[in-house]
């Protein structure tokens, strides 16, 4: 009788042990990461915690006019990147005139706020023109660090269980 009494003393100890996994697996894979992939064979390059709120921008240099074009985005709800600036030293081939406020800044850059323009994820041929991209001013990755010459997929998911793949994640 001591094995069955010893057992079920155990027994709402583990339940409770489980119960706390469980939980924290479930807020674990509830959280917001951003990812960067290879589009074509769905390989996934990086992987960065994200919170709602969160400030992401994005340094390119501009591939025609060769100047510096930054770009800065808040992290919504939904998971959806909305542009809220846009940064560059001066108009150009290719470059927007009619995107939200713009004033020209103290360091002398051309300031287009306001813009609002909402983005689900971004695509992009990836190149020496990639210069950055930080999350709340930490930079995550360098565009140098990233594949060169691949078309690359950044985009927020949920961290989501990791004994369950995802069947086509290449799907936008």
């Amino acid at each position: 009788m001591t094995k069955i009494s010893s057992y079920l003393r155990r027994g709402p100890v583990l339940a409770l042990c489980g119960i706390i996994f469980f939980i924290a697996c479930w807020f674990y894979c509830q959280q917001k990461v951003l990812k960067i992939f290879v589009w074509k064979t769905g390989e996934v390059i990086l992987t960065e915690s994200v919170a709602t709120g969160d400030k992401i921008d994005v340094f390119w240099t501009h591939s025609l006019e060769k100047i510096p074009w930054n770009e800065y985005y808040t992290l919504r709800e939904d998971n959806v990147l909305v542009l809220d600036t846009i940064t560059f030293p001066a108009f150009g081939a290719g470059i927007p005139a009619n995107k939200g406020k713009t004033r020209i800044g103290d360091d002398g850059l051309i300031y287009m706020e306001k813009i609002g323009q909402e983005f689900r994820y971004f695509k992009w041929l990836n190149s020496k023109f990639t210069r950055e991209i930080r999350v709340n001013g930490r930079l995550i990755v360098r565009g140098t660090e990233l594949p060169n010459h691949q078309v690359l997929i950044l985009r927020i998911e949920r961290r989501g269980f990791p004994w369950r793949k995802i069947k086509n994640s290449m799907r936008l």
